[in-house]
């Protein structure tokens, strides 16, 4: 019984006391996480090649 109460009160609870967003709102929330992850990517791979290009400075002096 409890169960079955349990997935009542759930469905309940995301049919109508959810605000779901609207199709135009998801798109742009998409587009900002894409943005988000494209210069989150770039400052990665700028920091390794900096990183990766001192490492190599390095090296090249005690070897």
């Amino acid at each position: 019984m409890k169960i079955k109460l349990y997935v009542e009160e759930a469905y309940n609870e995301l049919v109508n006391k959810v605000t779901w967003p609207t199709w135009p709102e998801l798109q742009n929330s998409a587009i900002v996480v894409m943005i988000a992850s494209l210069i989150i990517a770039l400052t990665i791979a700028a920091m390794d090649s900096v990183f990766s290009n001192f490492m190599e400075f390095l090296y090249s002096i005690f070897y």
